[in-house]
């Protein structure tokens, strides 16, 4: 039940209530108002009768006096039998009515008056009291659900921003949510401030990461150079090895910066994907396995979707085992490897830098799958990963279909064959 029916619930309920314990109040209270004033007149009018009586021996006319009436109720006529006098509400023979009755020279005399006119009063008061609260419930209900419902469209404007952040979207903010200050723009305000030190301390990190790369970037090349001067053997070649492999991660670094600062712009264009994946495929030094089931176009950017690719493959040869297939099918890509499949903690919290998951995978800095799945995002694309049911690690990229109406673009002149552009080199051993 969500919270405004929780409320509204609970405000008709107390209503209800309410309604029905003053509704009970009132009803007690106008009985016991004209029962004493019929209980009152029948004595006073009893008291009339019997001044009467024992000054003629006759009965007064009026108040339907009556001596040994069989009408009596039993339990009055037993009082009056006794000496005692007294006076009960029972019925009578037009309706119900007020008896009063005392004993008199062995004989039991009694009046009645008429109560039918104070019952049609009392059932009148009823239900004006009736409509009146089945009324105020209504209104009050009605009240509630509107406090409710603005309350709940309030908690749903600030769920959906919060949800907006936990997506990567940090210039999401939840506004002061109306005039009021009350608990619910305090979570506003509260989730705004989170918003803006999270942003602030991940722009900090992105700058000292981007400052960092920058700055081992020059003497990586240096030392790289100063690598190549040395003379041939083992211990050169594994200098040479670490050097490398110190300024692949570099160039990771300073490529996951890119991404995460967007300053890097997405030249979509409509292009065949299974010549896209040929020519991939062929780039990668790898044995793949291509299938196209079916090809299609894509609106993606050729760099930014080699790159995604070419990570995704280098993460099944690094961290998997053979064969590897690339499977083409409409808009989708699959790529499946056969080893031990994603780490359970990459398959519910997505890749994560410098997180390489299990040690059967393989060793790695992480950034692989990472700098994938921020050049897909920048295209467009989903990418998924998953375990194959038969075994394996599966990465499913989706990528956009053409576009309808394609934006106008300048000629830039006569365009370079794609398969002679010159193709980058082997992507950095990305881990998962």
């Amino acid at each position: 039940m969500t919270l405004r029916r929780q409320i509204a619930a609970v405000i008709a309920l107390v209503s209800c209530l309410v309604a029905l314990a003053v509704g009970v109040l009132v009803h007690q209270a106008s009985v016991r108002q004209h029962t004493d004033q019929a209980r009152a007149s029948a004595l006073a009018a009893l008291d009339s009768v019997l001044t009467g009586y024992d000054a003629t021996g006759e009965l007064v006319a009026g108040w339907h006096a009556a001596a040994d009436d069989p009408a009596l109720p039993p339990d009055l006529r037993r009082l009056a039998e006794r000496g005692r006098q007294g006076s009960v509400l029972g019925p009578g023979p037009h309706g119900p009515a007020m008896w009063a009755a005392a004993g008199a020279d062995g004989r039991v005399l009694s009046v009645r008056m008429d109560y039918a006119g104070d019952a049609r009063a009392i059932a009148d008061l009823d239900r004006a009291v009736a409509i009146g609260a089945a009324l105020s419930v209504l209104v009050t209900v009605l009240a509630g659900v509107l406090a409710a419902d603005r309350i709940s469209s309030r908690l749903r404007t600030a769920a959906r921003t919060a949800r907006t952040i936990a997506r990567g979207d940090l210039d999401a903010r939840i506004g002061p949510l109306g005039r009021a200050r009350d608990e619910v723009a305090e979570l506003a305000a509260a989730v705004d401030s989170m918003s803006a030190a999270l942003r602030s301390r991940l722009a900090g990190e992105q700058r000292f990461t981007a400052d960092v790369a920058h700055e081992l970037r020059t003497p990586l090349t240096g030392l790289l150079t100063a690598s190549e001067l040395l003379p041939p053997g083992r211990p050169t070649e594994l200098v040479r090895d670490r050097v490398r492999a110190l300024r692949d991660l570099t160039e990771d670094l300073l490529e996951v910066s890119r991404l995460d600062s967007g300053t890097d712009a997405t030249d979509l264009a409509d292009l065949p994907l299974g010549p896209l994946l040929a020519r991939i495929a062929a780039h990668t030094g790898a044995e793949v396995e291509l299938r196209i089931a079916t090809d299609a176009v894509v609106s993606t950017d050729p760099r930014r979707f080699d790159r995604v690719v070419a990570n995704l493959l280098a993460n099944a040869h690094r961290h998997g085992r053979p064969p590897v297939l690339v499977t083409a099918e409409g808009t989708t890509v699959t790529v499946r490897d056969h080893g031990p499949g994603y780490p359970e903690e990459i398959l519910h919290e997505g890749p994560r830098r410098f997180r390489t998951g299990a040690r059967e995978r393989g060793g790695g800095h992480g950034l692989g799958l990472t700098i994938a799945q921020g050049h897909a995002r920048a295209i467009g694309a989903e990418l998924r990963l998953a375990d194959h049911p038969d075994g394996g690690a599966l990465a499913r990229l989706v990528l956009p279909g053409p576009r309808e109406t394609p934006e106008p673009r300048e000629d830039p002149g006569p365009r370079e064959d794609p398969g002679s552009r010159e193709t980058p080199g082997p992507p950095s051993s990305p881990g998962s």
